[in-house]
């Protein structure tokens, strides 16, 4: 199991670097995340889980599973998420308060460890958070529970980039009790830059203390995988297209911009001055439709989205952003009240309590431009949506069967994954993404073989 000191210690990417170095010795490996919470999610067969599992199953050369990571929160609102179990919302458990769920969810956690245990010669899971978080302990599901349930021998990683790594492992190790710091097994340092020598005597002297072994130091990767919430502020590059994607409040899918950072200028946008001069602004998911709509009228990006579709540049929305464009959406359900929209579309929406959640292939119609390059193309995506929309007026559609709209320079669709397919990006940019999905698992795999104690680390699968 792979355990972190913090968020963004690197847990995710140590579990995918894992489970594409077991994969290709031979290993018959599954990954598995007990809970997470992320707004980014992918749709496997029974439903959707949370992005990094769908990935590390793909490294792991296995199909993804509900089972992987049994249950998803995503957050809505400071005090609200919607629960996910074993793929599914559940509303009950969702209206319940944060500490009065755990009692519900961990029959189902270790009933879906158990079904993959029995599957796959190993599982390797990851944590969440910190396995010290001693004001959760009681409502900790994804870490030392989970650990002990499985059996499981821990390595707990740290981001040495962020200062203060030693002072966490200890740390960590110190509040944990006796039982659980018995199954900690190694230490990782991760996102080292700089001079390996400079490290010394420290982790010797944390293993006096501890007597647990630093089982290697990770540099810093350029590893081309999206973060936990798919929103680490990328790279500038000038030279290139800009696109700006706008970040409101409760934004999701994310992620699915990480391989457009190959090809064009992607940034986070909060504010007006964000948006201009780029030559594609995008809207992405929303897991708050109505909330996000009003933080665009707040933060007056809603009359600078409505001036760029004046003027004829493009504007895309991608799910919650194709029901931002329209005319209005409404209903109280989890997803959010009724709300005006930005009127860029002759759409209406409504919102119902089930959700939609499934894998689409489906081809773009002929299109005006500037998205006449998209014209006849196939695409592959996903759908995560609670969201029906119908037309309020004539519009043509960009996809069949209400899936896509478009009216001139504004176009809305519901399939989440348009830029992780390489020529749909070329045919948008000019050129396609260089690194492929798979050459980043075995990029992965060969840093963990290099600057990590496989041996060890193998050696603990008993």
């Amino acid at each position: 199991m792979v355990q972190g000191v913090s968020s963004w210690a690197g847990k995710s990417l140590l579990t995918t670097a894992l489970a594409r170095a077991l994969h290709r010795r031979g290993i018959d490996v599954a990954p598995f995340k007990a809970q997470n919470m992320s707004n980014n999610a992918r749709v496997v067969e029974g439903g959707e889980i949370g992005a990094a599992q769908y990935l590390q199953a793909l490294a792991a050369g296995v199909a993804p599973d509900v089972r992987m990571n049994p249950v998803l929160v995503k957050p809505e609102a400071e005090s609200q998420s919607q629960v996910v179990v074993l793929g599914k919302p559940d509303r009950e458990l969702s209206r319940r308060p944060w500490r009065a769920r755990p009692g519900r969810l961990w029959p189902v956690i270790e009933e879906a460890l158990r079904g993959l245990q029995a599957e796959h010669d190993v599982i390797l899971l990851e944590g969440a958070g910190s396995p010290a978080e001693i004001n959760l302990r009681d409502t900790d599901l994804a870490n030392m529970r989970t650990a002990k349930a499985a059996g499981a021998r821990v390595v707990l990683v740290a981001d040495i980039d962020r200062g203060g790594a030693f002072a966490h492992l200890y740390g960590t190790w110190a509040l944990l009790p006796g039982d659980e710091r018995a199954l900690i097994a190694g230490f990782v340092l991760n996102k080292f830059r700089g001079e390996r020598s400079l490290l010394a005597p420290a982790p010797e002297q944390l293993q006096a203390l501890t007597g647990v072994p630093t089982l290697g130091v990770l540099p810093w990767l350029e590893h081309g995988l999206p973060d936990e919430d798919g929103a680490a502020i990328p790279r500038r590059a000038t030279d290139r297209k800009s696109v700006a994607v706008v970040r409101y409040p409760t934004a999701s899918n994310l992620d699915e911009f990480k391989a457009l950072e190959q090809v064009a200028d992607v940034r986070w946008a909060t504010a007006v001055e964000q948006i201009e001069g780029a030559d594609l602004v995008v809207l992405p998911g929303s897991k708050h439709v109505t909330a996000d709509l009003e933080w665009l009228a707040r933060s007056g990006l809603t009359g600078a989205l409505r001036e760029r579709a004046r003027s004829g540049r493009p504007l895309l929305g991608i799910c919650g952003g194709l029901q931002m464009l329209g005319e209005s959406v409404e209903a109280e359900t989890a997803a959010g009240g009724g709300a005006g929209g930005l009127g860029l579309l002759p759409l209406r929406t409504a919102f119902a309590p089930s959700k939609q959640t499934e894998r689409t292939t489906t081809r773009f119609r002929l299109l005006p431009e500037p998205w006449d390059a998209l014209g006849g193309e196939q695409v592959t995506g996903y759908q995560i949506r609670h969201g029906r929309t119908w037309a309020t007026a004539p519009i043509a559609q960009a996809l069949p069967g209400g899936l896509g709209y478009v009216d001139g320079p504004v176009l809305g669709i519901y399939l989440h994954g348009l830029f992780e397919q390489p020529e749909l990006v070329r045919v948008l940019f000019g050129s396609a993404p260089a690194r492929s999905l798979e050459r980043v698992f075995d990029e992965l795999a060969e840093a963990v073989e290099q600057h990590l104690d496989m041996a060890a680390l193998l050696s603990s699968l008993g």
